[in-house]
């Protein structure tokens, strides 16, 4: 039976550092909070463009992101998030004006990226956790800044990003003669382009809706199959 250690450390590192950065959040002059999020924009940014650049066969990517936009534009996903985190908002009665965009944010930073991925396929495949465990570190510290910064609904994003990945240990013990080294590679380096655009909006210098480019995700994985 697998026991998703892994996920369920990543969620409890979130849940500990997002709680940090509200006790400190308040305590913080706005132009510290201001730098520090400026400071996750970049560090998100740079690993945002390494993970791109190791992608290999860019034209799958590239078809995969153009026809994933136009899906997830149509389906209005970046709005379903952002009325799904204004729906637990109001659920659990928060003040936090920023409540959805945390949780959003927080949301897709966690999810998105060869960690996540790479991490929950070592789960599902071979019952190794520490890909994940390294996560959890990062992510706690990550959480710290961005609970200061976005407040309480950075805390509620451990819940997707726990489903999440336990999802894809499942699926990858399930399939395990399905996901090829390369169709890994493919998504690493899709995954860096979109860990990018986060840093490119953490920094303020777009306003990219990353929430309707994740279909490119799945359909990298169809035209990584239909072409091998």
């Amino acid at each position: 039976m697998l026991l998703p250690l892994g996920s369920l450390a990543n969620a409890l590192a979130i849940i500990v550092g997002g709680a940090v950065g509200l006790g400190l959040g308040a305590r913080f002059p706005e132009r510290v909070r201001v730098l520090v999020f400026q400071g996750l924009g970049l560090a998100v940014l740079l690993i945002g463009v390494r993970m791109a650049l190791a992608g290999e066969r860019q034209l799958l990517i590239l078809v995969s992101i153009i026809v994933g936009a136009v899906i997830g534009e149509l389906m209005c996903l970046e709005d379903l998030f952002l009325a799904l985190g204004e729906r637990l908002r109001r659920l659990v009665k928060s003040s936090s004006e920023r409540f959805a965009e945390g949780f959003v944010a927080a949301s897709l930073i966690y999810c998105i990226g060869s960690m996540a991925i790479v991490g929950a396929l070592d789960e599902g495949l071979r019952n190794d956790h520490s890909v994940l465990y390294t996560k959890a570190i990062l992510d706690g510290f990550a959480s710290i800044a961005l609970g200061s910064t976005h407040g309480f609904g950075v805390l509620f994003s451990a819940v997707p990003v726990f489903v999440y990945q336990f999802g894809l240990s499942l699926v990858a013990g399930a399939c395990k003669d399905f996901f090829s080294p390369a169709m890994i590679t493919d998504l690493t380096g899709l995954g860096g382009l979109l860990i990018t655009a986060i840093g490119v909006n953490l920094l303020g210098l777009a306003s990219i809706r990353i929430g309707n480019l994740l279909p490119s995700l799945v359909l990298l994985l169809v035209f990584a199959a239909i072409w091998a």
